[in-house]
């Protein structure tokens, strides 16, 4: 009964720290399916998507160094959600900037 209890007690500690990864690295996909978005439809231009991806990627190489020690303190969590929050601004800002790749011009890059 005791070996029970424990083992409940760790999965109850281990489950949000799985729920915020996983929280985190779907909201890493949503955003570079966001970025895919407007470069398909042309309202985030070439430039723009590469600086927009390695955003991405920089917050993906934080998170990973910030786990090298094996878990995320709260500090941590919070800075990524800061991070991934100001990314999402950016997304947006640049498919609303104005700037367009012409329609008659096929996409280019990644």
């Amino acid at each position: 009964m005791k070996r029970i209890a424990a083992i409940a007690l760790i999965l109850s500690a281990a489950a949000p720290s799985l729920a915020s990864a996983a929280s985190f690295d779907n909201r890493q996909a949503i955003q570079g399916e966001r970025i895919e978005r407007g470069r398909n439809n042309g309202s985030i231009t070439w430039t723009e998507g590469i600086k927009l991806r390695a955003e991405q990627n920089r917050i993906a190489r934080t998170k990973s160094q910030m786990e090298a020690k094996g878990y995320l303190t709260k500090s941590d969590r919070n800075t990524l959600s800061e991070m991934q929050q100001q990314a999402s601004q950016n997304i947006r800002s640049e498919s609303r900037d104005g700037w367009h790749r012409l329609f008659n011009l096929p996409r280019v890059g990644k």
